[in-house]
């Protein structure tokens, strides 16, 4: 399992989130206290995060850090099953 494969998933992950609580990106990322382009190449996976942001997504989800990360191995197994 890749690194780039598991921020991938986590990305889709707080889009998925994100979008559910009815935040734009840009609002989110507000929200949050990143910029907005940030939190894109964070949902698309191409940034490592570091914990501190980790922190801010996850406080501006309203949610633990470990129900941010649950699955994710799982999601990145299930997405290597369709290549």
């Amino acid at each position: 399992m890749e690194v780039q494969e598991i921020l991938k998933a986590l990305g889709a992950r707080i889009r998925e989130l994100r979008t559910k609580q009815g935040y734009s990106q840009e609002d989110f990322a507000d929200h949050c206290g990143v910029h907005r382009t940030f939190m894109g190449t964070i949902e698309r996976g191409e940034s490592n995060l570091s914990f501190s942001n980790l922190v801010k997504v996850s406080q501006g989800l309203g949610i633990t850090l470990s129900q941010l990360l649950s699955g994710l191995e799982k999601r990145v197994a299930k997405g290597s099953a369709y290549r």
